[in-house]
């Protein structure tokens, strides 16, 4: 393949992700979701439901049954799933969205030594699971951020998000758009 063959190529394949990776990622986000809300409703299936209880007993102060907790977190994400999967409801899905994020991560915070035990803090499979949570969050962000209009775009500098930026930003993506 010559360069600009080549060239040529990759902006046809630089265009493809500029119009489709977003959706992508929203859509593979929603499985994600429907699929480990889906093993919280199996007993004993999803490895963190043993984590995902005991968290939320912290975060309740015991005050939800631990078979109440596992349906309502299976069924929030679940829903979260659905509505990524179908791109319907996003904006009541990101807040719950984030609600969700914060009970992933929070055993950081409230479960560290069951997480990251001694001698070196190395991480257990638990503690793995929830680091990996890390990338939904920065999932989470971009999805977020197009149900309010942002989209990635290109500008004479190359590719640049375009959404509620500064005027001249917004003239010059209009231009440039795909």
């Amino acid at each position: 393949m010559r360069g600009s063959q080549f060239i040529a190529a990759e902006g046809l394949v630089h265009g493809w992700l500029v119009r489709h990776s977003i959706g992508v990622l929203r859509v593979t986000m929603g499985l994600v979701f429907l699929a480990f809300g889906a093993l919280k409703y199996i007993p004993g299936a999803s490895p963190a439901q043993d984590l995902a209880v005991t968290t939320t007993r912290l975060l309740t102060f015991g005050t939800v049954p631990d078979p109440v907790a596992l349906v309502l977190i299976a069924t929030l994400e679940c829903g979260i799933g659905l509505s990524l999967v179908v791109g319907r409801g996003l904006r009541v899905t990101i807040y719950l969205l984030a609600l969700e994020l914060l009970g992933i991560l929070s055993p950081l915070v409230l479960l560290p030594q069951r997480l990251f035990p001694a001698p070196f803090h190395t991480p257990t499979l638990e503690g793995q699971y929830v680091l990996k949570d890390i990338v939904l969050v920065g999932a989470a962000m971009v999805v977020a951020t197009t149900f309010r209009g942002a989209r990635i775009g290109f500008s004479a500098r190359g590719p640049a998000p375009v959404g509620r930026a500064s005027a001249r930003h917004r003239a010059e993506a209009s231009r440039a758009t795909i």
